[in-house]
């Protein structure tokens, strides 16, 4: 029922297919800001589609996940009732969540007016109410094909949830292109089609789960001790995931106060999400299962090699997308959104958003990187600690800063607080070990890697000057940019060989492992 984890092939697996999920999404955001606009409708509906993304991440990736996932990687390693558990587990976090959804159906009004009360004065709040009570239920069906992702993962099968994520986008983009023939409002067509991707991407790892050997139903749920055990380990992450919704309301907030900021940040979010979930999610879904069933076979030696090596592929392919997206924003941002009622000025908000959120992409990746050194542990209070620390320093800077420098100071709140996180994760995991500690190779590598992405920016910021005339060219922007960035891709390339950050031959003996 179970196989070994091969860790790069499973990177490079789940990278695959979560950047291709991440393409789509921008062909489906680049198609809901031409439709949209910053409008009034295109406000509701990013507070209604981020209302269950918000509490999908505190259920499912977040607190339930992080306390799932090693727990029944251990019974898998073990062969100690894993399927037993994972029934359980399903049953229970189904019924919790068919309750949590009743309830939201009815306090929908609160829950906008915590998400944007900037909203409460006009068309936007009465919109964001209907809308949200349209989507809400994508949190039952999203969080249970999570769990269900995480037993597939934790069997060294990633596959299908991995490619769930792309039936969102596919289904967004075939709505958006069928409202167009049939004349459908095109605020409600979206909004319908999240909760029918939430049905239809539980409905591929289910059929994958059962496959391999994991059919999972639900029942009446039972509180045996492993749920309790479940239910213990999981509340500190909980917390945690409450602190980071938090921070994200706070930004949130902060930006319904300015006409067209929530659809800024929100494009601005888009992008710098593309790296970070291509790299951080890949490293983050393979990780844990494999440091937990590395821990259950008391293996330190290759804990560790397997935590630095996800360290080096993940700053290899980060740091250069945190680079770009400070050098060159307003051409990337232009380029892929600016078109119909997206507007230039709409693109200057959002490029500035997109080079702030890009200092502190490496950061964000960090903390997917080193979380699993606790959570594999079945620690979850220390990062519950640390969460609530970089909170207070994102609505400091979030809400101290809005009357002084506008909408921006939601996205500098963001990166500052990612940044205390993921210094406050590396150094308390220390005292895990040699597990938890970089290795001769990383130490000698990081430096190689930060030198090759910072001359690649200076290369792309002189090719920004070289193509710009053709940038503002409709037509050729589109040539421009693809000149662009594959110049900068190459560039980091050679100079990342010629500094011996990374070889050809290292990724090539990865995979084989």
């Amino acid at each position: 029922m179970n196989q070994p984890i091969r860790l790069f092939r499973g990177f490079a697996t789940v990278g695959t297919w979560t950047l291709l999920s991440r393409i789509l999404g921008f062909v489906r955001d680049v198609l809901i800001a031409a439709t949209l606009g910053a409008g009034p409708v295109a406000e509701a509906f990013v507070v209604a589609f981020s209302l269950p993304n918000m509490f999908r991440r505190f259920f499912a990736e977040g607190a339930f996940n992080m306390a799932f996932v090693p727990m029944f990687s251990k019974k898998v390693e073990a062969d100690d009732g894993a399927l037993t558990f994972a029934r359980d587990a399903f049953s229970g976090l189904a019924s919790l969540l068919i309750v949590f959804t009743l309830i939201a159906q009815i306090f929908m009004p609160a829950l906008v007016y915590l998400m944007a009360s900037g909203f409460a004065e006009d068309q936007r709040f009465d919109l964001a109410v209907l809308f949200g009570r349209i989507a809400f239920p994508y949190i039952l069906f999203i969080s249970l094909a999570a769990l269900l992702s995480g037993v597939l993962n934790a069997t060294g099968r990633f596959v299908a949830a991995a490619a769930a994520p792309v039936l969102l986008n596919v289904l967004f983009i075939a709505a958006i292109f069928l409202g167009y023939l049939l004349g459908w409002d095109f605020g409600l067509t979206l909004v319908w089609t999240i909760p029918i991707a939430g049905i239809a991407q539980m409905a591929l790892v289910w059929w994958a789960a059962s496959r391999a050997g994991y059919k999972l139903t639900p029942a009446l749920p039972r509180m045996t001790p492993e749920l309790k055990r479940l239910a213990i380990i999981a509340a500190p992450a909980a917390l945690a995931g409450g602190v980071v919704q938090i921070n994200l309301l706070v930004g949130r907030q902060v930006a319904s106060y300015f006409d067209g900021a929530v659809v800024w940040l929100y494009n601005a979010d888009r992008l710098y999400q593309l790296p970070l979930g291509v790299v951080a999610i890949a490293i983050g879904v393979v990780l844990l299962p494999q440091l937990s069933r590395r821990l259950q076979a008391g293996d330190t030696a290759g804990g560790q090699d397997a935590f630095n090596r996800a360290t080096e592929v993940a700053l290899a392919l980060t740091l250069p997308c945190a680079v770009a997206l400070m050098v060159i924003p307003l051409p990337l941002i232009s380029v892929l959104f600016e078109r119909g009622a997206f507007t230039s000025d709409d693109s200057a908000a959002t490029a500035i958003a997109v080079a702030v959120y890009g200092a502190g992409l490496p950061a964000f990746v960090l903390q997917k990187v080193f979380q699993p050194l606790y959570f594999a542990r079945e620690d979850t209070k220390r990062p519950f600690y640390f969460a609530v620390a970089a909170m207070a320093v994102n609505a400091v800077v979030a809400i101290g800063l809005a009357p002084v420098i506008g909408y921006i100071s939601a996205a500098f709140g963001a990166t500052l607080a990612g940044w205390i996180m993921a210094w406050l994760l590396w150094i308390n995991a220390k005292k895990f070990g040699e597990a938890a500690r970089f290795d001769a190779r990383m130490r000698q590598r990081l430096p190689r890697i930060i030198s090759a992405a910072l001359l690649m920016g200076v290369v792309l910021y002189f090719g920004f000057l070289t193509l710009s005339p053709l940038l503002g060219v409709e037509g050729w922007r589109y040539v421009a940019l693809t000149i662009l960035l594959v110049v900068g891709g190459v560039s980091y390339g050679l100079f990342g060989q010629w500094f011996g950050a990374f070889r050809i031959n290292d990724f090539r003996a990865a995979m084989r492992r």
